[in-house]
């Protein structure tokens, strides 16, 4: 019964997406090319709603799907790694027009062509699983 309500958040996700235009290439394009504030309000948005929950998954505040208090490990610091994938990430987001997430909002709502994306950003995670340990971390 508990997927069943992770279910309609992430529809409900989806939709709200879909609506504000947050997936529209026009409007990725319009954000990569600093032509509207649109997508850097809704990308905005989630920053600051994302500093809050992890300030309060921090304090102990926030519990997971079985009741238990949340913790999360600091991680080391790694500058070159992160400045790395978010180059990857950013130029895959700007040569596709979408980022991960509303790829499968967009193939929902009939665009069929990103599955070809979707295909390519499943086979670069199966890779990223392969070479892991070869990597920067």
């Amino acid at each position: 019964m508990k997927n069943i309500s992770f279910l309609s958040v992430g529809i409900l996700f989806g939709i709200i997406l879909y609506k504000s235009e947050a997936i529209s290439w026009f409007r990725i394009q319009e954000m990569f090319r600093f032509q509207s504030f649109h997508m850097y309000g809704i990308i905005g948005v989630a920053v600051v709603l994302g500093i809050g929950i992890h300030l309060m998954i921090r304090k102990g505040t926030v519990k997971d799907f079985y009741g238990q208090v949340i913790s999360v490990a600091d991680k080391p610091n790694t500058l070159i790694a992160s400045i790395l994938g978010g180059t990857l990430f950013g130029l895959g987001w700007a040569m596709t027009g979408a980022c991960p997430g509303p790829l499968y909002i967009l193939f929902g709502a009939g665009y069929g062509i990103v599955i070809i994306s979707i295909i390519s950003g499943i086979i670069g995670a199966l890779l990223y699983g392969i070479l892991r340990s070869k990597l920067p971390h």
